[in-house]
């Protein structure tokens, strides 16, 4: 019988090493620069990866054998220390200085007015619901566990959008999809680690505006209301990990609500540490019945969804109690 073991948690990287770590793109390719086993490596369409070796400041050498054998990788950084650019085989591949190492949440440019935006949304109607559904019963998880972080960025200016879109801060889910969240957290929590709430519930005229003021190219981070989001029916959770002992949030791949290629859910990219964290929390959120959507890390869908309506309740008028 095969029994599957986790691997113990990666130590941080380098401050120098992990300031290059990234995804490093030429035309439509990209270079991937990552940490794996305590060394850098380079990974290259997809799934050849080649371990380089340090040579000099900045130049890194891949080995004698494969596809670029003996070949130099050699990097520019920017004043703040951070990777701008690596050059092989005589080209170079530039990387994005992302807002994660800006210290704040990633903004998006909306393409219309936000307050022609809001009040669009405030006057439309959620789609039609079909009959048969599950009544609401959406638990305040604020009340069921102490351990339990929350960093409700809807309900401030700390967020994609760049405005508060939540009257006050709120997370609610389906009582059976709160319950599997709890169970979750427990077994996270042998592992030293908590879990931090971004969100839960959301009204249906917020998933409108954020699809309305989104480019169309950035819209697979956003769900259309023409159909509703599984956010809408109180079935979906936004979420990362933090340290019990330190509290304070652990590294994941990308920040909350980035929308780069850092935030899919199997991004190779970045530091083996980061990976590990967002694995375990992908393991713990499964074992429970969530599943997590491909294009980011932290946003998870319980199962049932399908059985609950699209709601358009303000926080303001659930009950806390539940």
């Amino acid at each position: 019988m095969y029994k599957h073991v986790i691997p113990a948690r990666p130590k941080p990287v380098p401050t120098q090493r992990a300031a290059i770590l990234g995804a490093y793109h030429h035309g439509d390719e990209t270079l991937f620069v990552l940490d794996r086993g305590a060394k850098l490596w380079a990974l290259l369409a997809g799934n050849f990866y080649y371990p380089l070796a340090e040579v000099g400041s900045d130049d890194f050498r891949s080995p004698d054998v494969g596809n670029h054998p003996g070949q130099t990788f050699s990097f520019t950084r920017d004043a703040g220390e951070h990777g701008t650019q690596v050059s092989f085989r005589g080209i170079t591949y530039t990387r994005n200085i992302l807002s994660i190492e800006a210290d704040r949440a990633f903004r998006i440019t909306p393409v219309r007015p936000i307050d022609e935006i809001r009040n669009e949304a405030r006057r439309a109607t959620p789609p039609p619901q079909p009959e048969g559904l599950l009544s609401p019963d959406l638990v305040d998880l604020g009340r069921h566990d102490a351990v339990l972080h929350f960093d409700i960025r809807y309900a401030t200016d700390n967020n994609f959008m760049g405005i508060p879109l939540y009257e006050q801060p709120g997370a609610y889910l389906q009582r059976p999809a709160a319950r599997a969240l709890l169970r979750a957290a427990e077994s996270l929590r042998t592992r030293g680690l908590g879990l931090i709430i971004y969100d839960a519930y959301r009204p249906w005229a917020v998933t409108k505006m954020f699809w309305d003021a989104t480019p169309n190219n950035l819209k697979a981070f956003v769900a259309d209301p023409k159909h509703g989001s599984r956010h809408n029916r109180g079935c979906a959770v936004d979420l990362g990990l933090y340290d019990l002992k330190t509290g304070e949030p652990v590294e994941m791949p990308s920040g909350y609500d980035e929308f780069t290629p850092r935030a899919l859910a199997d991004y190779p990219g970045g530091s083996e540490r980061a990976r590990w964290f967002r694995d375990r929390l992908r393991d713990a959120m499964e074992a429970q019945g969530f599943a997590v959507y491909d294009h980011e890390w932290w946003h998870f869908d319980y199962f049932d969804w399908s059985r609950y309506p699209v709601l358009n309740i303000p926080f303001e008028d659930l009950e806390p109690d539940g």
